[in-house]
């Protein structure tokens, strides 16, 4: 039987380091890349085809789960496992609207992530123990509530949006993404109207609560 193929994906080099080193204990696993951020990750997953992708939440340039959404459309049959420091319902609950089959922290103990990839292969989904309790409840409350606009901003416009988040100029912005100056002007004065802000800093607080970016 060929082994699974891992990717992994996570913005600090020495945890991706010791992930590989822990998966390449566990039988019928096999590493195939490692990505440093959302749109390295897209390209290597083209390129590596793998079945299951560990990936942090918290990355530059396109967070993981913006990646997750694309990925899942992109390569359906595709596993996508989140590994996260944050234990909020609200991150938990997006992962899963996204497309994510597993949730773990990443204070889990070695054992915990074995489980966790045993039962994300058997096709089941995942959550730590840690988040299980109530996140239920709370996907299910917040799956009732009105739609926001900010739920119906295209794959684009929601990267425009974290890199604003994040700090960058308008020409940073075009050149991260292959655009012209112009293109991005446009789509910041489109979030702008879409989510009816007037400056920059109302833009960061729909980047927050949509979780492109973290405090």
């Amino acid at each position: 039987m060929n082994p699974m193929r891992v990717l992994l994906a996570d913005d600090h080099t020495l945890l991706r380091a010791g992930l590989r080193k822990l998966l390449e204990s566990v039988p019928g696993l096999t590493v195939v890349g490692e990505a440093g951020d959302g749109l390295q990750l897209l390209k290597l997953a083209e390129q590596l085809k793998p079945h299951l992708i560990l990936m942090d939440i918290s990355m530059p340039g396109l967070n993981g789960l913006e990646a997750t959404a694309r990925l899942v459309k992109s390569m359906p049959g595709i596993r996508v496992m989140i590994l996260s420091m944050h234990q909020n319902a609200e991150y938990v609950r997006r992962a899963l609207r996204h497309g994510a089959v597993a949730y773990l922290l990443k204070d889990s103990a070695p054992m915990e992530l074995e489980l966790a990839i045993t039962a994300v292969l058997r096709g089941e989904t995942y959550l730590s123990p840690a988040v299980s309790k109530g996140v239920l409840d709370d996907y299910v409350h917040r799956l009732r509530e009105d739609d926001q606009p900010s739920e119906h901003l295209s794959p684009r416009q929601r990267e425009v949006l974290q890199l604003i988040a994040e700090g960058l100029s308008t020409k940073d912005i075009a050149r991260r993404l292959d655009l012209s100056v112009k293109t991005v002007e446009t789509h910041r004065t489109g979030l702008m109207r879409q989510l009816d802000v007037h400056e920059v800093t109302g833009l960061v607080r729909h980047a927050l609560k949509l979780g492109l970016v973290t405090l």
